[in-house]
């Protein structure tokens, strides 16, 4: 069975492609910069340069595969919601043209509301273009990735996080290498087919203000979490030099999930992984926070 993987480099790419190869598969890679990939990982795979919004080097790229595991990559533009329509065309037609049976899209939680959650919808419309094709889909609808901290090191650094969600909102927190493993499993596993939604949510849901107090024990730094307005957020966004349409899609990830949204997929076995915000800290923050000088 050929196997290909999108952004093998990303923070669930790269535990997805060593999955793989520890599972005795040579998947095909699709990455824009193969000299990005770790010597030892290029020796294992098969690497094609790839453009994902160019649809034509897509279709090339994934002709003769079975299983695709797809991404919408992020670029930053200025309009990101154009950027995952351009991307979804690109694996509508790759799926299509190259009749690819099965495919594992990394989704999040809240693609199910389809609209108001910001680059969310973007994701929402993938999931729905892939749904058409009536190709076997599992959706894995994430939630939010540990490595989003490693965004925010000099706030961190500084003791305070800034957020735009109460302090007591519960979500699902998950680490990305605990994605990976389900997404491997689902590309390797011949045992389910149609369409079907995987959610992952990591070990617990978790408020900003436990998340301050983990971060705290994990980094022994001292660290809170303070709920600004939306303006406000919108004003620091702004400077740093966002469009609107990029603030308005950050912020929408946030405010489109804050009223009234239950998950569609509640917290199972099946949807909770097993590393913990506090292992992930230790392990892969608090030396970037400790030791920064």
């Amino acid at each position: 069975m050929q196997i290909a993987v999108t952004t093998p480099t990303g923070n669930v790419g790269r535990h997805v492609v060593a999955t793989l190869v520890r599972a005795g598969v040579r998947p095909r890679v699709l990455v824009r910069d193969p000299g990005r990939l770790a010597p030892d990982v290029r020796e294992e795979v098969d690497a094609v340069p790839v453009d994902q919004y160019d649809a034509d080097a897509v279709v090339a790229a994934t002709e003769d595969v079975d299983a695709l595991f797809w991404v919408d990559p992020v670029t930053g533009s200025a309009d990101p919601l154009a950027d995952y329509a351009r991307a979804t065309g690109s694996v509508v037609r790759a799926v299509t043209e190259n009749r690819i049976g099965r495919v594992v899209f990394q989704s999040s939680v809240g693609a199910e509301k389809r609209h108001g959650a910001g680059e969310i919808d973007g994701l929402a419309h993938t999931e729905t273009a892939l749904d058409d094709l009536g190709v076997d889909v599992t959706h894995l609808r994430c939630g939010y990735f540990f490595t989003n901290l490693e965004l925010q090191l000099d706030a961190l650094r500084a003791g305070t996080l800034q957020v735009i969600l109460p302090l007591d909102h519960l979500m699902a927190w998950v680490a990305p290498r605990d994605i990976a493993e389900v997404a491997a499993t689902r590309l390797l596993s011949p045992t389910w087919s149609g369409r079907c939604v995987q959610a992952v949510h990591g070990p617990a849901d978790l408020t900003w203000r436990q998340v301050g107090t983990i971060l705290t024990a994990a980094t022994g730094r001292q660290i809170s979490v303070e709920q600004i307005t939306d303006d406000a957020m919108r004003t620091q966004l702004h400077q740093v030099g966002m469009s609107d349409s990029m603030v308005e899609g950050l912020l929408g990830m946030s405010t489109g999930l804050r009223e009234n949204f239950v998950p569609e997929q509640r917290r199972t076995v099946r949807t909770t992984t097993p590393t913990t915000l506090a292992a992930w800290a230790y392990d892969h923050l608090r030396h970037r926070i400790v030791e920064a000088p």
